[in-house]
């Protein structure tokens, strides 16, 4: 028999608020995040923004020696998950903890550790590398350390799925408790490749805007949008089998109902044409959750800001729901806010999802001015709006022509 799964606790650090209290009301408020970088000196670099995790301390949540073994994108991973147990309240002596599992991704894993070291080899030579190198870079770090942190000992799995990884991580823990293999599940992902290497690869691939006017540098369907913004950060979420929530007296934020993964096999960094791909991850969906087109309230947009994620995202919303039901769906990009979390993406704004579906409240896409007659739907320009949400779609598109879509339904007993 399938198990119903809903959301019972969730975290965040990002660069609008460093816990999820403080994220959604700057979501709510229509806060952005994109500043000038400070992390490194980019007098060389064309690109001068990003959207950094503010006031960020690793001292602050870890003694010394401990932040010391763990690279940025763990620390974050850890922070978050922390503050997503607390929130669920769940009890460690009171939980078989072989039956809770942590599936988080991440884009590129410890990138800062990466050049940090990779410098010490070039100057000092091989014997003076860290012996922390490889447990600090590798990706699979942030899902360690977070089941070492809580004590899970269910399934512990990294998935990378470039700026999917987020959803998938959501989609394949889903499944997980779905299908009985575990009761519960810390599921998201983090990102801190916020460096120099990180911001110069995006820039010669094309994808980053050089804009430095932050109130238009990610600007999601805007006509004059020109790239995205790199950003850092986690999001994680407590996926639990709903009657072992009910059992317990759990908060219930949503349920989650669907989830569709498709592969473009088309290309390593555009989306496939009309965004099919995309289109068939979001019927998928659809399909699992048992949900009309014209019964999703909102869309949560992959929405880079790129000119060809945008436009191919909005046919591919188009294909999957039908023109007409297309028309009235509410649509927005929170990467106005946060900007590109790359594998903490997905995960962020499946937070955002929840909150939507809970609070009955859409958010907006901010610093919109120019409407794009090819990105013609309902994107929510500005100003969020207080509206009944029963089902929120989230969508995640990664280099490689990795698509993830998850659909989440206001709780119903």
């Amino acid at each position: 028999m399938e198990k119903r799964v809903v959301i019972t606790g969730m975290g965040a650090i990002t660069p609008i608020g460093n816990n999820v209290e403080d994220f959604w009301k700057g979501i709510e408020e229509g806060k952005c995040g994109i500043d000038e970088i400070t992390l490194f000196d980019t007098t060389e670099y064309k690109v001068k923004l990003a959207a950094e995790v503010k006031n960020y301390n690793p001292e602050d949540y870890f003694e010394r020696k401990e932040a010391k073994r763990m690279d940025r994108f763990s620390q974050f991973a850890v922070i978050a998950a922390r503050e997503a147990w607390k929130d669920s309240k769940l009890e460690k002596d009171k939980q078989d903890m072989e039956k809770v599992g942590v599936i988080l991704g991440s884009g590129i894993g410890g990138l800062g550790t990466i050049e940090k070291d990779n410098a010490v080899l070039q100057e000092k030579g091989p014997d003076r590398l860290s012996p922390m190198y490889i447990p600090m870079c590798i990706v699979n770090m942030a899902t360690g350390n977070v089941a070492i942190d809580i004590g899970a000992k269910g399934q512990s799995i990294s998935m990378v799925t470039a700026c999917a990884s987020g959803t998938h991580c959501i989609g394949e823990s889903y499944r997980m408790i779905k299908h009985g293999y575990q009761e519960v599940v810390l599921a998201g992902g983090t990102e801190g490749s916020i460096t120099p290497s990180g911001i110069a690869g995006f820039t010669n691939v094309k994808a980053l805007t050089q804009n430095t006017d932050k109130n238009r540098a990610s600007i999601p369907f805007d006509k004059e949008r020109s790239g995205f913004v790199m950003g850092e950060g986690a999001g994680v979420l407590i996926l639990e089998e709903l009657e072992h929530a009910k059992a317990r007296g759990a908060h219930i934020y949503a349920e989650i109902v669907g989830y569709g993964a498709t592969s473009d096999a088309y290309h390593i960094t555009s989306p496939a044409p009309d965004g099919e791909g995309g289109a068939r991850a979001m019927k998928l969906a659809m399909q699992e959750a048992n949900v009309k087109p014209e019964e999703i309230t909102y869309i949560n947009a992959h929405g880079t800001s790129t000119h060809l994620n945008d436009l191919c995202e909005t046919m591919a919303i188009k294909t999957a729901l039908g023109e007409e039901a297309a028309k009235k769906v509410m649509v927005s990009s929170t990467k106005g806010n946060t900007a590109h979390l790359l594998g903490a993406a997905g995960a962020v704004e499946a937070i955002v999802c929840a909150k939507a579906v809970e609070k009955d409240f859409v958010p907006a896409t901010i610093n919109y001015k120019v409407p794009d007659e090819e990105c013609d739907l309902d994107i929510v320009p500005n100003e969020g709006r207080k509206v009944n949400v029963n089902y929120a779609m989230s969508n995640s598109l990664g280099f490689g022509g990795h698509n993830a879509t998850i659909i989440l339904k206001k709780y119903e007993g």
